[in-house]
């Protein structure tokens, strides 16, 4: 198959429901990698419109976009304006003993 023949993948498109957002987060946070963590805030971002993301959390529009890019280290507060924005909470609990 030739690389002009394939269709872009953009996971926003998949974020279209609560459910769908908190499962991808999850599945992101089980993985433990940090840079997918940021990008998936990121998706979730677009796919709830990052204007209104700008103007709940006082950010522009342009550094929310640089913040959640391949390779970014936003500040853990940028985070949780977003995720406040986004209705997320996270809530901890103890994990489960192997062995």
């Amino acid at each position: 198959m030739k690389s002009s023949e394939l269709i872009p993948f953009d996971i926003t498109e998949y974020l279209d429901s609560e459910e769908a957002i908190a499962e991808y987060l999850s599945q992101v946070l089980e993985d433990g990698d940090n840079d997918e963590f940021i990008r998936a805030i990121g998706h979730i971002a677009k796919a709830k419109g990052m204007a209104q993301i700008a103007k709940d959390t006082g950010l522009g529009r342009e550094s929310l976009y640089k913040a959640f890019r391949p390779d970014a280290k936003p500040r853990f507060e940028t985070v949780m304006k977003v995720m406040n924005s986004l209705q997320i909470q996270f809530s901890a609990i103890p994990r489960l003993q192997v062995g």
